[in-house]
């Protein structure tokens, strides 16, 4: 029970979903409330008919993250554009700390960052760019590094290569496992 309660009363971390295209709005507003929010932003170039221009997109789009105590949650509820607090059976789940930490070391540090389509291990993928660009397989990790099962069917034998995550994505309907 006690470990209810410090869930319940110490603050963690927590991610928020939002309206389509508001979470900059939602972290100004929570900001506001003086609840700590994290809204992880890149920079990117887009070129519209009166020039190009640097703009800041969300780096994980429909998402921000919150600190709070789940006992105050009602207050980023209440806040229009937020969606809810994500989790499992309507009960909003904590992020690992040292997860959301590392995450804004190395936005302050200033990392290169960019959105990528989420990718698991055991995932048929499509090579999209790079020395294998068309193939597909099963994407596999061997120590830090990612790596492509090619599978030629017709002769039931399968290779392994190196890829970069960044040339890669998922395989359009297709699941894990």
């Amino acid at each position: 029970m006690a470990e209810l309660a410090a869930e319940f009363t110490e603050a963690r971390w927590y991610a928020i979903y939002t309206r389509s295209r508001h979470e900059k709005r939602v972290a100004e507003q929570l900001a506001r409330r003086s609840v700590e929010t994290l809204l992880p932003l890149y920079e990117t170039v887009r070129r519209w008919r009166n020039g190009r221009h640097r703009v800041q997109f969300p780096l994980f789009p429909g998402y921000a993250f919150v600190r709070i105590a789940l006992k105050d949650r009602l207050e980023v509820v209440k806040v229009p554009g937020v969606v809810k607090l994500v989790g499992f059976d309507g009960q909003p789940v904590a992020l690992p700390e040292d997860e959301i930490e590392g995450l804004r070391r190395g936005l302050a540090e200033g990392i290169e960052a960019r959105p990528h389509p989420y990718l698991t291990v055991g995932r048929r993928v499509r090579v999209v760019s790079g020395p294998l660009q068309g193939t597909r397989g099963i994407l596999v990790r061997r120590k830090s590094q990612f790596r492509i099962v090619l599978s030629l069917d017709l002769i039931m034998r399968s290779m392994i290569a190196d890829v970069d995550v960044a040339d890669i994505r998922p395989e359009i309907g297709s699941s894990h496992g």
